[in-house]
């Protein structure tokens, strides 16, 4: 195998400044011939820092942190560590522009929320409920004389049924039941939800 002159691995030279250079054999490789060991390097390194290698078949699996509701794009994201993941197309309320305040005004709650648990025995295939009203909405409610309401929940369509008109809950958040299998299957107790206007 063929090796630099010592002189050359001891020299600051354009040599080794474009080429990587080891003193021990002098053999040398160039930068754009290890591009793609250091591309994998650092998908490696992603995968490890972001706990997203399973123990078990060594396969990516992303650990779910936190959910996004956007009410006005009809839309739920699943996220890790801030990075999108998963996107799902929703259903809410009835009347879907504006927070929710009182029982029965078919609004969807918006602000920060948490699943709260599972309900295997939903009417509505399976569900994860919310913690709605948290503390900031039983104060507007209060001020306002009305009662907040509860029972929100991300859920899919009712036992039995295979679709639903858009926006048919009263203020919960809707997906398909598969979607919501996969959710349940996923996601904690616990997670963080925060809805959008």
């Amino acid at each position: 195998m063929w090796k630099l002159p010592q002189n050359l691995l001891k020299a600051d030279s354009f040599w080794c400044k474009t080429r990587v250079c080891s003193p021990e054999t002098g053999q040398t490789e160039t930068l754009e011939q290890m591009k793609p060991l250091r591309i994998f390097a650092a998908l490696l390194s992603l995968l490890v820092l972001t706990g997203c290698l399973s123990s078990g078949n060594m396969l990516p699996t992303w650990k779910v942190t936190s959910i996004e509701v956007n009410k006005s794009d009809r839309e739920l994201i699943l996220r890790s560590y801030g990075f999108p993941i998963k996107r799902y197309k929703i259903d809410l309320g009835s009347e879907p522009v504006g927070p929710k305040r009182q029982r029965g005004d078919g609004k969807t709650p918006e602000g920060d929320y948490h699943i709260t648990h599972v309900n295997t025995q939903s009417a509505f295939t399976l569900s994860l409920g919310l913690n709605y009203p948290n503390e900031q909405d039983i104060q507007i409610s209060k001020a306002m004389g009305v009662d907040p309401g509860d029972d929100i929940f991300i859920h899919g369509l009712p036992n039995g049924y295979g679709s639903a008109v858009p926006d048919w809950t009263n203020g919960c958040v809707a997906v398909p039941n598969d979607v919501i299998r996969e959710i349940v299957r996923i996601v904690p107790t616990g997670t963080p939800v925060r809805i959008n206007p």
